[in-house]
């Protein structure tokens, strides 16, 4: 009786095992076929939960299945950045002899990407067995090398974590933005992202562009969202600003759970202090690729992004498209150097022309590594003093070089934001996260660096944000520098060289300046100042100095009177008034006949340095036109107020001291501009207005 239970209960036991074991297969089918669902569309997280499920319930007999959804585990985890549990799953799929090859090159890449270089050597070795000249897997190997000793020998990069700036979620592409770096731009999956939604993608929220501004004291402030109607329930990240500021670029990837999301540009207008309703960047017509990480060219001229549309050598690749008034032109790769079968992306700009990208298709440390592609320029032709082409439109080729470590790791490095034209500023690492969530770094690397620093402003008044400001040296270099809101402008310059720097703005006369630094051990930082005088109104005449109630000019006037031959000089176009006034002592006709004649004296200073005496108008006003208080004297003299004119009964009901400051105020020279179009014919005149008018 005791035998016949037995069997019964074995046999009962085994039918249970069938049972469950169909019960099991059928459930691994029904996952994996969900996971496949889900990886058409991109939703690697999603397809990664099913693959597991699918993979769990595989009997281990059956290696081929096993192998084969230990491989999409692995491809899963690789897309969305989960390094460890890549190597895991490959590793599951190269021992269940998963047929195709592709399992130990993505193996060796992710053990790469996790420092494990001894490892991913045997494997990219293994696999040039099978594929000798594949690029990708030559030039791993060759980083099994490189990183270990880049790691040892250091270079002068120092970097730190900002603790500011990160949560417990990826945080990434930050973009300094403002005269003076004030505010950063960053992509967040962090909690206070917009909606409630999980990304499908990587398991996380949907990333959103908040904002970090610092206080009066310099300190950071903790992000926020940022103001206006950018951030959506979709994913919005890696932005740009335009050259002047006003537009936006910005990586969106929408949702849809039928179809493949494909990254596009979007891009968005500031609208006072918020950012405005955002377009899409019609870039291609290519509608099954995808569009993203854009960066402007310091000219302004081109939008660079990351594509993976044909044409390229693989994988992500580099573009340009040139930014027109009504759109966009034809988009082009870079090419080689910058491209290769592997991934580049984040493309950014330093204000010299450097662009930095991280790629993982170079010889590097791991995953992405930030590279330099320094532009190389072929100077055709002698550019003229007020040529305006840019260089960049010259470009020969670019040298690409790898910023080693402590700037690169084994994990992915990219994202990088200057401060100003420093060697220093921002970028993300996923360095010493195990999920692969990126964090946001400080980066310093020393440098000599020779700089100059100009100030446009009105003579006699305030900063001028519309100028613009040529710059040329005998070396080839023609740039056009926009100034900031203040009328600053800060450019690298060359030792060595000889630059002439032309300020300019609509309604002012042009100032020049020339400069020449020699090679120093430091970095020298060199200020001009460019004082534009007013088309429009009387300029003052500083340091303009005559003998006692004579009209001789002394001395000291000679500086001053040299820079108005200067100014002269530099604008050839114009005919002057040279005024000359008194204060009110002395009768009218004394005054009168005194301040001609110490116009005269200046007319006859310029005439005698080679100014044209048919430019010149001298005119003496005596007392009869005072001095009407700026806005700008105003700051000086707290007593006076703004429109306040300088007359006699004005004066007398001051103190005794403010009289006499007042007076002096009125003993004045200057000059006015009567002509813009000496020495031009009808036919030259017409086509300088018109382009001004442009």
């Amino acid at each position: 009786m005791r035998i016949y239970k037995v069997r019964y209960f074995l046999q009962w036991v085994c039918l249970a095992s069938v049972v469950l074991g169909i019960v099991s297969c059928s459930n691994a089918n029904i996952a994996h076929k969900k996971g496949d669902n889900a990886f058409a569309i991109g939703e690697y997280y999603t397809a990664s939960k099913f693959y597991k499920t699918a993979y769990s319930r595989t009997p281990a007999k059956d290696k081929a299945k096993r192998a084969h959804r230990a491989f999409l585990m692995g491809e899963c985890y690789r897309h969305f950045g989960s390094s460890q549990k890549a190597v895991a799953s490959y590793q599951n799929a190269v021992r269940y002899k998963y047929p195709d090859s592709l399992a130990t090159l993505h193996l060796a890449r992710q053990q790469l990407k996790c420092g494990m270089y001894k490892q991913a050597a045997e494997n990219f070795k293994a696999f040039l067995e099978l594929v000798p000249d594949h690029e990708l897997a030559r030039n791993g190997l060759k980083s099994c090398e490189l990183g270990p000793q880049w790691k040892e020998n250091p270079n002068l990069y120092s970097i730190k974590k900002e603790g500011i700036f990160n949560s417990r979620r990826s945080d990434y592409s930050p973009m300094l933005v403002g005269d003076d770096s004030d505010i950063l731009v960053l992509s967040s999956t962090r909690n206070d992202a917009t909606g409630d939604e999980i990304s499908g993608v990587t398991g996380v929220k949907f990333s959103d562009l908040f904002q970090s501004r610092k206080n009066e004291a310099g300190k950071w402030q903790q992000p926020e969202l940022i103001e206006g109607s950018v951030n959506t329930e979709y994913e919005e990240g890696a932005s740009c600003l335009s050259a002047d500021g006003k537009t936006m670029y910005f990586t969106r990837c929408s949702s849809d759970p039928d179809y493949p999301r494909y990254a596009e540009i979007w891009q968005s207008n500031r609208s006072d202090a918020s950012w405005g309703t955002p377009s899409k960047c019609e870039i291609s017509r290519d509608t099954l690729s995808s569009f993203a990480h854009p960066a402007v060219s310091p000219d302004g001229k081109w939008l660079y992004f990351v594509s993976d549309a044909p044409g390229g050598e693989g994988g992500l690749d580099i573009w340009r498209t040139m930014i027109l008034s009504n759109g966009f032109g034809g988009a082009e790769p870079l090419g080689r150097p910058i491209n290769t079968p592997g991934d580049e992306m984040f493309p950014s700009f330093r204000p010299n022309g450097d662009l930095y990208f991280s790629s993982d298709g170079h010889p590097g440390m791991g995953g992405l590594d930030i590279f330099i592609a320094h532009p190389v320029y072929e100077i055709k032709e002698e550019l003229d003093y007020g040529d305006t082409t840019n260089v960049t439109d010259n470009v020969l080729r670019w040298e690409v070089e790898n910023q080693q470590y402590p700037l690169n790791s084994a994990g992915d490095d990219f994202g990088m934001t200057f401060e100003g034209v420093h060697n220093r500023g921002y970028y993300c690492t996923s360095r010493g996260d195990g999920k692969g969530w990126e964090h946001i770094y400080w980066f310093e690397c020393p440098e000599v660096l020779q700089t100059v620093t100009g100030w446009v402003y009105e003579k006699d008044g305030y900063e001028l944000p519309e100028a613009l400001v040529y710059m040329v040296g005998n070396d080839g270099t023609n740039e056009k520098l926009s100034v900031k809101g203040d009328g600053s402008f800060t450019q690298v310059i060359k030792p060595g060289v000889d630059y002439v720097f032309l300020g300019t703005c609509k309604g002012y006369l042009n100032v020049k300046n020339e400069l020449r630094i020699d090679v120093a051990d430091e970095s020298v930082d060199t200020t001009l100042q460019f004082a534009l005088p007013p088309i429009n109104i009387p300029v003052l005449i500083d340091n303009i100095f005559y003998e006692f109630d004579k009209a001789d000019l002394t001395e000291e006037s000679t500086e001053a009177l040299d820079k108005l031959v200067e100014m002269m000089n530099q604008n050839p176009n114009i005919t002057i008034e040279l005024s000359a006034h008194c204060d009110y002592r002395g009768n009218d006709e004394y005054n009168e006949r005194l301040s001609q004649r110490r116009a005269e004296s200046v007319v006859n200073y310029l005439i005698a340095h080679d100014v044209a005496g048919d430019r010149l108008t001298p005119k003496g006003y005596g007392e009869s036109n005072p001095k009407v208080v700026t806005k700008k004297m105003t700051e000086k003299y707290k007593f006076l107020a703004e429109g306040d004119t300088l007359t006699e009964a004005f004066i007398l009901k001051h103190k005794e001291d403010e009289q006499e400051l007042l007076n002096s105020l009125n003993r004045r020279t200057e000059f006015r501009v009567l002509r813009t179009t000496y020495g031009t014919t009808l036919q030259e005149y017409k086509a300088a207005t018109k382009k001004e008018d442009e």
